[in-house]
């Protein structure tokens, strides 16, 4: 029986969940989902999940914030003067927008404020201080 191993190829389906139960996310009407175990491109406490795993176990964990995107940071949140906002662009508290970061890469951003002067961007991951729960099923070690 295949164990999955760092270094190790996996592919897993899983369905990501919040506390409550609300569902996120799910490789369930997908192909699973593929990656190296350990090479630090999964958040935390997934890869460390697998890890061990053999072909065919099914496993539910919860990840805690800090080792999934962590908490929200007062730093990823933006205020843009409102005069600065493209004209094509009516923003509205709830809206996805996208800005560019100091690298010139495209960064998702959501409309929490807005005023007569400004707006309020914030940049943290949308799962930033969440605990998640993950129900994952390993498919195959390649």
């Amino acid at each position: 029986m295949s164990v999955a191993t760092k270094g190790n190829t996996v592919k897993v389906h899983y369905t990501g969940k919040l506390k409550d139960g609300t569902i996120f996310d799910s490789s369930k009407d997908r192909e699973p989902l593929e990656f190296v175990v350990g090479d630090g491109k999964m958040i935390k406490g997934f890869d460390v999940a697998v890890e061990g795993m053999k072909v065919g176990d099914d496993k539910s964990v919860t990840i805690p914030t800090d080792e999934a995107y962590g908490q929200k940071r007062e730093d990823m949140m933006l205020d843009v003067p409102i005069d600065q906002v493209p004209a094509e662009i009516k923003p509205e508290v709830g809206m996805d927008l996208s800005i560019q970061n100091q690298q010139g890469q495209p960064t998702p951003v959501k409309v929490v404020h807005v005023d007569e002067t400004k707006i309020t961007l914030d940049a943290n991951h949308p799962l930033a201080g969440e605990d998640l729960v993950f129900d994952i099923q390993l498919v195959e070690v390649i």
